[in-house]
């Protein structure tokens, strides 16, 4: 692992000529990241929509995904701990975690589908024809339509994590408190939530982590478009790496360390966190 990732923050700092190494270039590669309208799109208000950048689309993934998965998750967890066959419910909701993530964005290419999609089949049920279309081939849609197709496949995790949290609560506490005459309201928010801090951290800083590295679904379901209205950081370096002609290895690593540095810095505050507690 330190290998690749130290050869990787090398490469950042060369030119590439496409075939091989060239000389070294210091600060270029990540200064040409930054200047190009692929990974920030200054052009662009986030009120006008994609294509606003890379980086801005996987700022909004963490800013929609995050806090609807995590709402999401605790809700279920809660709603299904008392529910005879909440296990069984459980497991159905979590299949969303087990299928690989290539499959997931199939499986929203044809969730999105104009004629056959289960979304615009739902629309024209309740007398929204006139909104139905493949929401992943249009600019204005297509990043929102993954995003919320991405809550789907990581609620279930968030649940399972609260769940989990749940169990550990004591039931004194919550006996207690129904002695005391506080309302499910109260005794949702003064001990339930506190409660579940660790479960909190767990969820939040997984999550992020998943939404700086996302990759495949966008890979499968739109390959970035349309226009590169969901073009993000790991799709983005994997264009340069692999895909542009001729192929810049140092733009490519300058993104992947940049990714690393935001990822790593959110793994270090879950293991700080955790640790105090």
């Amino acid at each position: 692992m330190f290998y690749p990732t130290l050869y990787t923050l090398y490469l950042s700092f060369f030119s590439f000529d496409g075939r091989s190494i060239g000389d070294f270039a210091g600060l270029s590669n990540y200064f040409e990241v930054f200047g190009r309208r692929e990974f920030l799109n200054l052009d662009r208000s986030v009120l006008q929509g994609p294509p606003l950048g890379a980086l801005v689309h996987n700022g909004l993934w963490i800013a929609i995904q995050l806090p609807l998965s995590l709402v999401l998750g605790l809700f279920l967890a809660v709603l299904l701990r008392e529910v005879k066959g909440g296990s069984v419910i459980k497991s159905i909701i979590f299949l969303g975690m087990v299928i690989p993530m290539i499959v997931g964005g199939m499986l929203l290419r044809f969730v999105y589908q104009s004629d056959a999609g289960v979304v615009n089949a739902v629309l024209r049920s309740i007398g929204l024809e006139g909104i139905a279309k493949t929401f992943t081939a249009f600019p204005d849609t297509a990043l929102y339509s993954l995003i919320l197709g991405t809550v789907w496949i990581w609620t279930g995790f968030s649940m399972i994590v609260y769940s989990a949290g749940l169990e550990g609560i004591p039931r004194e506490l919550y006996e207690a408190a129904e002695i005391d005459g506080a309302s499910r309201v109260r005794v949702f928010r003064h001990i339930t939530v506190p409660m579940l801090r660790p479960a909190h951290v767990v969820v939040v800083t997984m999550t992020l982590l998943w939404n700086l590295k996302i990759f495949d679904i966008v890979y499968v379901a739109t390959m970035g478009g349309p226009g590169g209205a969901t073009n993000v950081l790991a799709y983005l370096m994997y264009l340069d790496a692999f895909k542009n002609l001729p192929p810049d290895l140092g733009t490519a690593s300058a993104i992947a360390t940049l990714l690393t540095l935001m990822t790593f810095g959110f793994a270090a505050y879950m293991v700080r966190t955790m640790v105090k507690q």
